[in-house]
């Protein structure tokens, strides 16, 4: 991952601790509105990746553990995964492409209802995320990747199509620059990737045609599988944030100005809305700011939340960066990641970084987006997440009107108990994330992902499940909570 030049060490700490009744007091543990729900309290744990499906998007069991284990520290909500929403072959990642998938997730939903005694509100983030390719062998992309045009071949007159390919394999870097067109500078130094202003394919083209369906369709597919609502994935890098974007430059009404760029993101949820009952919570996550050079900001963002608050959504959460059009260059073989470049920094910092720190940097534009919000004269509840850690922070943040909902993902995966024990008058008990993104680390080399302050506790104790290699275990210990 990118690191910013300076090199500032910051820790995280437990805060000031509540005593129980106090606890018990705080806005952090009072109950919110979140459109047709009640949520007991103001905890959310976001979608987080874990890497545990089969390579078919299907529920394992080690799916079920690591959903249950959250679900036994009862925050308010949990977010399942990125969940695709088409039918198509996309690696250990769920899906609700199909209806061969609900039994599954009908599972998983039955198993957070009974681990947290009803007290967890379940959503399932649906996603769609357009094809990207690992960066290829040279040799292999001339030879066989490449598509030899007339560009390529008035660089070398009079050669055949095949003693072209063997020239363009000669030349330096600099050369290739001039003779390769930029999608194809780009496919072969960090491989292929559609975006949704490439208008010349088909399917690209069709996408507001089509998406909309897929969304409700999956959507649907989550309400009979038991869940509470969905969140619509309109952030990071994949296809509906790039609807978004500034970068978005399509010239057929769903590009260019900020109500062009917003007017597919409002078709899908209505289309969502329209397909699943008044009881079905559905709302979205998307970005503060892309964090990219010409990408969207602060007031990209609050236009959004506002027409997201106006067209009826029950809930807005916020993360930040995370695109591919900063990330690093990966090694021949590999993919580009979303989460390597500055923006990838500013969606998860680490806590070596600038004074700015690790913690909260998406409060401030969480807070305008929300004002914005209310100004307007919406009461939609906003979900704010990064490196939110403790109780003191948390009920700051909801104190100063920041959000109205608080979301932890890497401190939930540190301790998956924590938000419990703050309310049970245990706060000294937690296990405090580090920031070191260890787990960031596995999820990028696509490994089950665990948390360092916990994978190796207990590894031999019986019924502890491992990873294949058995170095790690798949979930955090277990807490004796006290008798309610």
């Amino acid at each position: 991952m990118w690191r910013p030049p300076e090199r500032i060490r910051h820790a995280a700490s437990q805060g000031r601790i509540p005593a129980r009744a106090d606890a018990q007091l705080s806005r952090l543990f009072s109950p919110v509105r979140v459109g047709p729900l009640a949520l007991e309290q103001r905890t959310w744990v976001p979608a987080m990746v874990p890497w545990r499906a089969t390579e078919d998007g299907f529920v394992t069991d080690d799916v079920i553990a690591w959903y249950a284990r959250f679900a036994r520290g009862r925050p308010g909500a949990i977010v399942v995964e990125a969940t695709g929403i088409r039918d198509i072959a996309s690696g250990p990642l769920l899906r609700i492409g199909h209806d061969r998938y609900v039994p599954g997730l009908r599972r998983l939903a039955d198993t957070v209802r009974a681990e947290s005694a009803g007290h967890t509100r379940l959503f399932i983030q649906i996603i769609d995320f357009l094809a990207i390719r690992r960066r290829p062998d040279p040799v292999k992309f001339f030879e066989h990747f490449l598509a030899i045009t007339d560009r390529h071949r008035a660089a070398f007159p009079g050669q055949s199509d095949p003693a072209v390919r063997q020239a363009l394999r000669g030349l330096s870097a600099d050369a290739l620059t001039r003779v390769l067109a930029p999608a194809e500078l780009e496919a072969l130094q960090f491989g292929y990737r559609e975006r949704v202003t490439d208008l010349h394919l088909p399917h690209i083209r069709e996408l507001p045609a089509v998406l909309p369906d897929l969304f409700a369709a999956a959507a649907r597919r989550a309400h009979a599988a038991g869940f509470d609502g969905a969140e619509l994935h309109y952030a990071h890098a994949y296809t509906m944030a790039s609807f978004l974007s500034r970068t978005n430059t399509r010239t057929d009404g769903y590009g260019g100005a900020r109500a062009s760029r917003v007017r597919l993101p409002l078709e899908v949820f209505r289309a969502v809305r329209a397909g699943v009952p008044s009881s079905f919570a559905v709302g979205c996550r998307y970005l503060a700011g892309e964090c990219i050079a010409g990408g969207s900001e602060a007031d990209d963002a609050a236009y959004f939340g506002t027409q997201f608050a106006q067209a009826g959504m029950d809930f807005i959460s916020t993360s930040r960066g995370g695109k591919f059009d900063d990330a690093r260059q990966p090694a021949i073989g590999a993919a580009a990641y979303p989460y390597t470049g500055p923006s990838g920094y500013e969606c998860m910092p680490q806590y070596i970084s600038d004074a700015r720190g690790p913690f909260g940097r998406n409060a401030a534009p969480t807070a305008a987006i929300r004002a914005a919000i209310r100004n307007a004269g919406h009461e939609t509840p906003v979900v704010c997440t990064g490196g939110i850690h403790n109780f003191e922070m948390a009920e700051k943040l909801l104190q100063d009107g920041v959000c109205d909902i608080i979301g932890a993902a890497r401190q939930s995966l540190a301790d998956p108990d924590w938000f419990r024990k703050i309310l049970l008058g245990r706060g000294a008990e937690v296990r405090t994330c580090e920031y070191t993104n260890y787990c960031e680390g596995l999820d990028q080399k696509h490994k089950p992902v665990t948390c360092q302050l916990w994978d190796k506790d207990g590894l031999a104790r019986p019924g502890v499940t491992r990873t294949a290699d058995g170095k790690r275990r798949l979930t955090a210990p277990e807490w004796s909570a006290p008798a309610d």
